[in-house]
Parts: C-alpha cells; structure tokens; sequence
C-alpha cells in the first residue's frame, strides 16, 4: 500500500483538479480531507493563469506547449491529470477521420496519450464539457474514448453534476477514468450524490450588497436596454439567479459579461450586477485561502474554465479506494 500517490497535471489552469486531488482543504465549513496523493508536476501554456497557480501551489506550473513536452521532462507518477481543450473535438471526427492530427488545436488531447503510452500511469482523470459527448454528431467521443483505450487503459466515464455534491453550481462536466490494471478498474465507481435533495444554494456565498464595489453593477441604461429588448424572456436575457438555488454554469468570458448574454447575473434589491471574482471561486467550491492575484478578466477566465476541487476530490477519493483494493 503507497503512502503517497504522485500526480502529473497536464493543462493546469488554476489548478482546481490539483486542489481537488490532494485534498486538506475546508469550503464553506466542510473539511475535505488531505488524500494520498502529492502533485509533482504541473503545466500550462497559459502564462498569466500559471501565476494564479503558482500563488497557491508549492511546485510551480511550467510555462510549456504541450506539443513539445518530452516525456522525459514529466517526473514519474502514479495518476495523470487533464481537463484537456475543447478546441480538439471540433476536428476529431471530421473525413476523412484523422482524429485531427491535421490540426494544431487538434493534437493537444493525443499529446496527453502520447504522455500516456510513454509514461505508463496507474490511472488517468480527464475531464470536459458535457458537449463533448454530442461532438461531430456524436462521433467524436467514441474515438477520444477509443485513444484511451489503445493507450494501454480500461476506460469508464460519467457526467456529475456538481451540484450533486455540495457545490453551489449545477455544472456539468464528463469525467473520464482510466485504469491499467483491470481489477482496479472494476473495483471503480463513480462518486455517488451527496446533496442530490438538498443542494447548496447561492445564498451561501454571495458577499453582502454593502461590500460590493460600484463597478460590478450594470448601469440604469443597461437595465433598461434589457428589459426593452424584444422578446427578451425567450432571448434569455438577464439572467439573473435565484438565490435559493445553485448557480448556473459560470464560464471563461464572465469579464465580458452582458445583461445581453447568458451568463448568470446577479439581482439582488432590483440592482443587476456580476459575481466579483471571489463569488466565482466559491461557486466553483475554492477555499477561502485560495488567493487571485490576477487581473479581474484573468481571474474570471480561470476560474471558469476550472474543474470544480470539490467534485474532483470525490472522484479522486473512490479512485484511490479501487487502487487499494
């Protein structure tokens, strides 16, 4: 039995997924607790949001294009990390089906089966967007599944919401696992619900009205332009949350975001406004220590394309379970 499983990150924005695999941290009173696991190398091709990372991390993400990444400059490990780029489906499954080798965007999730087949870890996590399983007509995710698999691993995947698990943010995302040892992997599970009935709503994180700056409210002459906007009960505009409930998925683009998109916003006493930074970090369930030394737009940009910690401890907690049998 290993005392500590060493982890390999691969696209690591933030690093929610590094946050949620190791554990030892408390959202909103609840402690997650330090799991066996201890990240040993991390990267990103993201300068700006690596800092974000190496603020809150004892190792530092490196600064790399993962297409010329050698294997040999990874540390060996144990589990392999990857919320690898949407941009890749979009090529995947185009005729002739070259799985988008002809394109660069495409390449970027074969690069984390190169390091795979190289590399050989006892499991892999990936994770995406729920689209990804409707991709090219739905003939993307069965090859991105089948890349897996011909890398040397048994493969399983499901969505999880995020709300199903204390996080208040009803975030949909594929988990993929896999496994090289097949009792390993039939021993896995996916985590099952535990605020499946009772969600976590906003109303947990939002910061008090007083305390929030001027500019985070959208101006009188926005407001009015939403309202006035022909059929904007069917555009969906204005989206405004219900505080008793979770949040809507927030996203990459939240600091451009518009009483004219779809974003989620915020209405609270009859003023609109958008979550600042550290709302966005709660709904994506970071701790209260984590800091943002970024820029607003950078801030909001990774933590939008971030895995949710909470649910990636879930996971990571039942994959540990099926490697000690």
């Amino acid at each position: 039995m290993k005392k500590n499983y060493k982890v390999a990150s691969l696209f690591t924005g933030c690093g929610g997924m590094d946050l949620g695999v190791e554990g030892g941290f408390v959202f909103l009173g609840k402690k997650y607790q330090k799991l066996k696991t201890k990240t040993v190398y991390a990267m990103d091709f993201d300068a700006p949001i690596c800092e974000i990372y190496n603020a809150n991390f004892p190792i530092e993400c490196e600064v790399r294009d993962i297409r010329k990444l050698k294997s040999s400059d990874i540390p060996n490990h144990d589990i392999l990390t990857g919320g690898f780029p949407c941009q890749s489906f979009s090529v995947v499954a185009q005729n002739p089906k070259r799985l988008g080798y002809k394109s660069e965007k495409g390449q970027l999730f074969f690069e984390m089966c190169r390091i795979l087949r190289e590399k050989t870890p006892s499991v892999f996590i990936a994770e995406n967007v729920k689209g990804i399983l409707s991709a090219n007509k739905k003939e993307a995710f069965p090859l991105i599944l089948e890349e897996f698999k011909k890398s040397g691993y048994h493969v399983k995947y499901q969505i999880l919401n995020a709300s199903h698990f204390g996080v208040p943010q009803k975030r949909e995302r594929v988990f993929i696992v896999g496994f090289r040892n097949e009792r390993a992997f039939e021993r896995f599970s996916f985590p099952d619900p535990v605020t499946f009935e009772k969600p976590t709503p906003i109303s947990s994180i939002v910061i008090p009205e007083k305390q929030i700056e001027e500019r985070f409210y959208f101006s009188e002459r926005a407001v009015q332009g939403m309202k006035n906007t022909k059929h904007a009960k069917t555009m969906n505009k204005g989206r405004a949350q219900r505080i008793g409930e979770p949040c809507n998925t927030v996203g990459a683009h939240l600091a451009k975001v518009s009483l004219n998109s779809t974003d989620p916003v915020l209405c609270i006493n009859g003023k609109y406004r958008m979550f600042t930074p550290r709302e966005v970090a709660r709904i994506q369930s970071f701790p209260e220590n984590f800091k943002l030394p970024a820029t607003k737009a950078v801030n909001y940009k990774a933590l939008g394309n971030a895995v949710a910690p909470v649910v990636m401890w879930h996971v990571t907690r039942k994959i540990i379970k099926a490697l000690e049998g």
